[in-house]
């Protein structure tokens, strides 16, 4: 597989990095902010969910809670290649800075990649005004 292009977005959280770190390791807490990832999350085993995505039901397995920032998160449908989200929250002065990985995924167009990263902008922005306020 080649090199695929990728965007890092990230957006600055005026909270204490470990409380971001531990509202975003609970998967349950995602359909509260990220409405591109989806909704009506179920539990299934271990850091595996089942999500009402944009495209369809899928499985969303979550990295496991760690010491190091590490929230990646894969979503896998029915049929076809998981797609990988790496993101990572590290600290930012008193605050924490969240970055998420947005993949240009094979066959997928520069208008295709604009619309995710507009859409992963926007739920990053809710994240923050959750947390924030």
């Amino acid at each position: 597989m080649a090199v695929q292009r990728a965007r890092h977005i990230g957006i600055g959280i005026d909270r204490p990095v470990d409380e971001v770190y531990a509202f975003l390791a609970e998967p349950e807490n995602f359909p509260r902010w990220a409405e591109g990832l989806g909704h009506s999350f179920s539990h299934l085993e271990g850091m595996i969910w089942r999500a009402e995505t944009p495209m369809g039901p899928m499985r969303v397995l979550f990295s496991e809670p760690n010491n190091h920032g590490v929230l990646d998160h894969a979503v896998i449908p029915e049929h076809g290649a998981a797609m990988h989200n790496p993101m990572r929250v590290v600290a930012n002065g008193d605050g924490a800075e969240l970055i998420f990985t947005l993949f240009q995924r094979e066959g997928m167009s520069d208008d295709e990649m604009a619309r995710d990263a507009a859409m992963v902008t926007r739920d990053l922005k809710a994240l923050k005004a959750l947390l924030e306020g």
